[in-house]
């Protein structure tokens, strides 16, 4: 078991490292010149120059990389000087020449737009991004069984029919396309029947403090929900059909037993295991996938804050970013499978 879980962390490492290099690479391959952004296009010559030395820019690309893991490796490398102490908040271990090993948390830098800790950053818009992913995965996963459910009741009827077609186009249409209809549809044109907006917060101040809108979190879930719930509701309708066609279910329904009792107690309980197992992984994937429905519906979250950066070619941010929802895929999929290696011993042998 332990050699598991160590082969699952090293794999993750590796996958974690796989999307640093990526994503330094190509954001670095993007047109246009952070330096003029964050200074102005009529600083001179000599300004631009200084902010490029002191953000390390005019190295060479390997180094730069070198500084950055330098920067997030908990055990690091770096000159002894009061600004860097202050910077890092590291402690010392010893001291090589002119520089001294430290401990410290990973640095993340700041932003090139506003000079904010990224970490900061991160902090302040995660709780938009889980609930919005947690909302959608609560949708999807409770209205996915549900319909699946009745779909594999009376299967090839015209609710069965229906219910796989619209499953089918839920997974075809792509995110960005359903959330700006869905907006467009919902939040604007039947507006006044539906009571919600295009855009809007979790949280929205007024004269009498902070107040919780939870309208505003109804068509961002929904449309982040649209892909897993067409996939929970095959996996549903699917599962349900084999177990009912089991040997069991046919002894059931010759005991006299109600057909209800049949489907929910012995039939679903023992569908759902598939289902479970697609749902365990997909709270990460959300998070991931909220990017663009954040950026569509003005939803205050990672996602949109990483579209705004890429625009912006803040670099620390968009790295930042991206690697926090990397490790929280990471992390969320190595507790998965760890479960699944605690529950079945025969994961642990292939």
């Amino acid at each position: 078991m332990i050699k598991f879980i160590s082969t699952r962390f090293l794999y993750g490492f590796l996958v974690l490292f796989g999307a640093l290099i990526v994503v330094f690479f190509l954001f670095n391959v993007l047109p246009g010149d952070p330096v003029a952004m964050m200074a102005g296009q009529r600083t001179d010559v000599s300004t631009r120059e200084a902010i490029t030395r002191e953000l390390g820019l005019d190295q060479p690309l390997p180094v730069q990389l070198g500084y950055y893991l330098n920067d997030l490796s908990p055990v690091s490398i770096h000159r002894d000087t009061e600004a860097n102490e202050k910077n890092y908040e590291y402690k010392k271990l010893f001291k090589v020449k002119d520089k001294v090993v430290v401990v410290k948390y990973p640095y993340l830098r700041r932003s090139f737009q506003t000079n904010k800790k990224v970490s900061e950053i991160i902090i302040e818009n995660l709780e938009g991004t889980f609930w919005l992913a947690f909302a959608a995965m609560l949708f999807a996963t409770v209205f996915g069984i549900l319909f699946g459910m009745m779909a594999s009741v009376k299967p090839n009827s015209l609710l069965d029919h229906s219910t796989i077609s619209l499953s089918v186009l839920g997974i075809s249409a792509p995110p960005f396309v359903m959330g700006a209809l869905i907006a467009m549809v919902f939040g604007y044109y039947l507006s006044d029947y539906t009571g919600l907006n295009t855009s809007g917060q979790l949280w929205e101040d007024d004269l009498n403090g902070r107040k919780l809108v939870l309208k505003n979190l109804i068509l961002p879930a929904f449309t982040l929900g649209l892909r897993p719930l067409a996939i929970i509701i095959q996996l549903t309708r699917s599962s349900m059909l084999d177990v009912l066609s089991q040997d069991y279910i046919r002894t059931a329904r010759a005991k006299g037993l109600r057909y209800y009792k049949i489907i929910l107690k012995h039939a679903l309980k023992n569908a759902l295991n598939p289902v479970i197992t697609a749902v365990s992984g997909w709270l990460a994937s959300l998070m991931a996938g909220a990017f663009f429905i954040e950026y569509i519906f003005n939803w205050k979250g990672i996602g949109s804050v990483t579209i705004d950066a890429v625009y912006k070619l803040d670099f620390p941010v968009v790295m930042g970013t991206t690697l926090f929802v990397a490790l929280v895929f990471i992390v969320v999929n190595i507790c998965v499978d760890i479960l699944y290696a605690a529950i079945d011993p025969r994961v642990r042998l292939h």
